[in-house]
């Protein structure tokens, strides 16, 4: 065993990146390299990232870039939100519309209610995970993983949803493309994904321009759009069918109530900056709280600017054109500038999936480090990216785009569910973090994280209602089954740690007898070094061969028996004869046998191969080492070295 205990019974704990941990960084390879930690687990409080090296620096984000790495959904959603919400109140016709800007001041608030919220989830859970690490700390295990689970779903369909959205605003202006949408979605999700390969501060200085283009142009449109009496132009609409109801509802609570679910679509991603507080440059927390703010600020101000524009205008919605369209054509008119804002906007959705590639990928770690996914998503890269988070993250939008043929209708009825999950369940374990820790002010703390509790639980059972027929019930199935699956993965560990004998304190270790069996299947220099590097690692060392009754086998057996006996290495030489063509199970059947003859005798296998100078040398190869390990691996306890001859060198390593 490479240490003495492990806490919590955990077996190969993927490193830890809490504060205060001292750890052995895995290689880039996806091998677990083991831990090195003293401790495995940080404080409760504190940045994060105090003790990151200054190499590591450069690899992680200000708060400027993790504004663009990390807000990409929730500044995106302000071209859908207002329009939902106007949607809904359209059923009520033009006096419903009136209630456009209470209905958005209402969500303004709630916004405040979360960042405020996430500021203290940040400042009391520096190591990230958002509303699974406060679940986890005051609600339970099994809440925890309902939040957790309700979060990846959120990412993975935020994911599909941003591209397909921002695909579908290029199909808009060149018709042309709309049979071939679901190869351009995935050639987007490809070019998301090869650039957070590189790292989420890559991701951040790619993102930052298209970012501040989107916001400039808002915020430009919303000034412009306040000093005028009357549209700019109209053209846009001009032509399209009005969606305003001519047999108009009432409007009543339930009315605006779904109103308000559904506008509290722009909301999503409001949470990643605390699933990824590890991502920033110490002082992580600090900056972290600074870009959520930032973030709440500039999301807040364009959601009610939109909103005073929509009445100011007295806009309809019209079948075929976007609201967002429609603002951009009456405050700066149909030119120039209001094809910058429609750009933007198009390339800001297909890159809000970014958001899921920044706050999933430390999730998963998080919960592989608590043993509920596998270890190997809790490995980072050299440039502190948790790569096979972001490859399943992929994977996994990619079969999502596949399936609904690049259309966003069929997704968005799945979307924004599983983040007023977490949203509801972040808020409640706050409430209980204020009641426990009673600081100063701590009952209005509560109370605020109270009132965002039950606004946001009142949306999600709203939008599940609303949208259940349409999808949601998709939803309402997978978050179980994905606790099911988290809690698999956790049994498993068990097991695999009571075997292992894992917190325990094993035996001393002692020497037992040693035999190492090498393969050979001709004389060459590979198997001198074999032989010396046998004769270093054991006390007795035997070659094998497998042989076959075919004619035309004999050969070659008689040549080897003579150039051995020639040779005379000391070693013997045993034949292993085989009635097939099998080459592995010979020798797995030798080794069962010794096994059996000989308990206490440590057994090895030593399979030399040789180690070619290009990559594309490879495909010359017979993987005759490959097959010997694998039967050896599937039918004997023996160990298995692999000793590799480097051809472009004189000498052998392995």
């Amino acid at each position: 065993m490479s240490m003495v205990s492990q806490p919590d019974g955990r077996p190969e704990e993927p490193p830890d990146t809490t504060t205060g941990a001292v750890t052995t960084q895995p290689n880039d390879t996806g091998a677990d390299t083991g831990s090195g930690r003293v401790s495995a687990h940080g404080p409760a409080h504190g940045s994060g990232d105090a003790t990151a090296p200054a190499s590591d620096t450069r690899h992680r984000l200000t708060a400027l870039q993790g504004l663009a790495a990390l807000s990409l959904d929730a500044m995106a959603s302000v071209a859908y939100g207002p329009e939902s919400i106007v949607l809904v109140l359209a059923a009520a016709g033009g006096y419903g519309l009136g209630f456009t800007l209470p209905v958005t001041l209402a969500i303004a608030a709630l916004l405040a209610v979360l960042v405020a919220s996430y500021r203290q989830v940040i400042a009391a859970y520096p190591n990230g995970g958002g509303s699974y690490a406060v679940a986890k700390a005051h609600l339970g295990r099994r809440t925890a993983l309902v939040a957790a689970a309700s979060l990846l779903l959120d990412y993975v369909l935020n994911v599909a949803v941003s591209v397909t959205a921002g695909v579908a605003a290029l199909t808009s202006a060149f018709p042309a493309l709309y049979d071939d949408r679901t190869g351009i979605c995935l050639a987007v999700l490809v070019i998301i994904t090869g650039i957070n390969l590189r790292g989420i501060v890559d991701s951040a200085k790619a993102f930052l321009l298209p970012t501040a283009v989107f916001i400039g142009a808002i915020l430009t449109m919303i000034v412009a759009g306040l000093f005028r009496d009357a549209p700019a132009s109209t053209v846009t609409a001009d032509g399209h069918t009005s969606v305003l109801a001519h047999n108009a509802t009432a409007v009543g609570a339930l009315l605006l109530l779904k109103a308000f679910a559904s506008g509290c679509s722009a909301l999503t991603g409001v949470e990643a900056v605390a699933n990824a507080v590890p991502s920033f440059r110490a002082p992580a927390a600090k900056r972290a709280q600074r870009t959520e703010v930032a973030l709440g600020a500039l999301l807040g101000v364009m959601l009610i600017g939109l909103s005073v524009l929509i009445g100011r205008f007295h806009l309809q919605p019209v079948e075929g054109v976007t609201v967002l369209a429609q603002l951009a054509d009456a405050s700066l008119g149909h030119n120039g500038a209001f094809y910058v804002v429609q750009f933007a906007t198009m390339v800001l959705l297909a890159l809000a999936a970014n958001t899921s590639f920044g706050g999933l990928p430390v999730l998963m770690g998080l919960l592989a480090r608590d043993n509920y996914l596998p270890h190997v998503f809790g490995l980072k890269a050299d440039r502190q990216v948790h790569r096979h988070g972001v490859l399943a993250l992929a994977a996994v939008a990619a079969a999502l785009l596949v399936f609904s043929g690049g259309d966003v209708n069929t997704l968005v009825p799945l979307f924004a569910i599983g983040v007023f999950v977490g949203f509801t369940l972040c808020q409640i374990g706050m409430v209980r973090h204020w009641r426990l820790d009673r600081s100063p002010r701590w009952r209005g703390k509560a109370l605020l994280n109270g009132f965002g509790a039950l606004l946001t639980g009142v949306s999600a059972i709203v939008v599940t209602a609303t949208k259940f027929t349409e999808g949601a019930w998709l939803i309402v199935i997978a978050l179980p089954l994905l606790v099911l699956v988290f809690e698999a993965v956790h049994r498993a560990y068990a097991r695999i740690g009571e075997r292992l004998g894992l917190g325990r304190v094993p035996e001393p270790p002692h020497r037992a007898p040693s035999l190492v069996i090498v393969p050979v299947s001709h004389l060459s220099r590979l198997t001198c070094e074999a032989l010396n590097a046998a004769v270093s690692l054991g006390d007795e060392v035997v070659a094998v061969t497998v042989t076959y009754g075919a004619p035309e086998d004999r050969p070659a057996a008689e040549a080897l028996r003579r150039d051995w006996e020639l040779w005379n290495p000391g070693v013997e030489l045993l034949e292993l004869p085989s009635g097939t063509r099998s080459l592995g199970r010979p020798i797995a059947a030798y080794v069962t046998g010794l096994t059996a003859r000989h308990p206490t005798t440590r057994v090895t296998v030593l399979i030399p191969e040789a180690e070619p100078a290009h990559l594309w040398q490879r495909l010359l190869q017979n993987q005759r080492g490959a097959v010997v390990a694998r039967a050896v691996r599937r039918d004997t306890d023996a160990v298995i070295c692999r000793l590799r001859f480097r051809l472009e060198q004189q000498g052998a390593r392995s």
